[in-house]
């Protein structure tokens, strides 16, 4: 009874955080360089549907990923009118499968695939020093390479999966014209991993955004030991952020 209570107030909360139509000009005006109308879009780690309705308000064709059970069936109902949204309920990961997703009623937007994020992560960022892994379900595991064999490449592909996104990038082999990947201080070394993959994959130039920022750090994207090196020194300061990738030879983008 305490977790469905727990889960209730933090889904509460979570709408009020990330659900406010108010968020949708400053995504859109982020995204907006990224995102073409036409584009396929993956939103792995969809959670409310906030960047999802931004791709889809932009014109794109979005296929956002979501596990969790009470979040995907928000996440339909809130693009129930999006014909170009399609929903899935699976995770990503580095092969096809099942695995355990462990949540946190209080903190729905959190799930992870990732024993060794979820061990560590209370004990290097103090704001997930609360998190209770208390619950757990198994879901069905897909890949990158499995998606874009079903849906085509997709144009732009963001990623938000609380310390498995580097092993979501070992099930792709091959580079995509852009993607963001979420960062948090204390796997600062997930970053890393991140950045040698996709430059292991193409000649990428990068971007940040701290935190909730809606807007990119730089006017001009930098190489990949400036962006290692702006997380190492900033990642405590900015708590968490994400990290643009796009490809330099790619199609350009204005």
């Amino acid at each position: 009874m305490r977790q469905r209570v727990d889960g209730i107030r933090g889904f509460l909360r979570s709408l009020l955080i990330y659900a406010g139509p108010w968020r949708q000009p400053g995504l859109r005006r982020l995204y907006a360089p990224l995102v073409r109308p036409g584009m396929t879009v993956f939103d792995i780690g969809a959670h409310l549907g906030d960047r999802t309705q931004a791709f889809a308000g932009l014109g794109a064709a979005v296929i956002a990923l979501e596990p969790q059970p009470q979040l995907q069936r928000y996440l339909a109902w809130r693009v129930r009118g999006l014909s170009a949204v399609t929903v899935l309920g699976q995770a990503v990961g580095a092969s096809p499968g099942h695995a355990s997703l462990a949540m946190s009623p209080r903190h729905p937007t959190l799930a992870t695939l990732s024993s060794a994020w979820r061990r560590d992560i209370g004990g290097r960022n103090a704001a997930f020093a609360q998190v209770n892994w208390e619950a757990s379900i198994d879901v069905e595991v897909t890949t990158l390479d499995a998606l874009i064999a079903r849906f085509g490449i997709p144009g732009f592909c963001k990623i938000d999966v609380e310390g498995h996104e580097a092993a979501i990038l070992e099930g792709l082999s091959q580079p995509l014209p852009a993607l963001s990947l979420e960062f948090v201080a204390g796997g600062e070394a997930i970053a890393e991993r991140c950045l040698a993959r996709l430059n292991a994959l193409g000649d990428y130039e990068f971007n940040v955004v701290a935190g909730e920022a809606r807007r990119f750090e730089w006017h001009q994207w930098m190489g990949p030991a400036a962006v290692q090196a702006w997380i190492r020194q900033n990642a405590n300061r900015v708590g968490s952020g994400d990290l643009y990738a796009r490809l330099i030879d790619g199609e350009p983008i204005e």
